[in-house]
């Protein structure tokens, strides 16, 4: 019996090919800004990320130095790569950023509760790309509040469709 082939990415409007999106970043933080990046990576990792295998689990975004580095971003081995040829799956990532970016960012950093969290990963006219969000934690009862809200709208909604 044949494996189902796994539907790859297609592009949007745009011209983005969205491989993954952090839908708990949006839950857990209030993403103030976002910020577009290129990605320093092997050659494995990007035929990984074709066939759309990463996960976004623990991944978040620092500074060190004058460099922004992704951090435990997982992206899976390539299966056809072998053993010497492929990469460390949780390996840190070079962040391409212009300099008054990353400046900008280190000065937001300093200040308590916030972080970079990145939000989805994507392909532009064949760049893998990573969008990152200045986020900032949010607390319980904010979620609460959000699923509240969340629950209301689509009551709302069925309601509407129900007329």
């Amino acid at each position: 019996m044949a494996r189902k082939k796994k539907k790859k990415p297609v592009a949007g409007a745009d011209g983005r090919k969205i491989i993954a999106r952090n839908k708990r970043a949006f839950r857990d933080f209030h993403i103030s800004d976002r910020y577009e990046a290129g990605m320093v990576l092997l050659g494995s990792e990007v035929k990984s990320l074709r066939e759309g295998r990463a996960s976004f689990a623990d991944g978040f975004a620092e500074i060190v130095g004058d460099e922004i580095f992704l951090v435990s971003f997982h992206i899976s081995e390539y299966p056809q790569g072998g053993p010497h040829f492929n990469h460390d799956p949780k390996r840190r990532r070079k962040l391409l950023l212009h300099r008054f970016e990353i400046d900008k960012l280190k000065i937001k950093l300093l200040e308590r509760g916030f972080t970079l969290v990145p939000l989805e990963i994507y392909f532009k006219r064949g760049k893998a790309k990573i969008e990152l969000g200045l986020g900032k934690g949010k607390k319980l009862h904010d979620k609460r509040e959000a699923v509240k809200e969340r629950d209301q709208a689509r009551e709302a909604e069925a309601d509407m469709r129900r007329r």
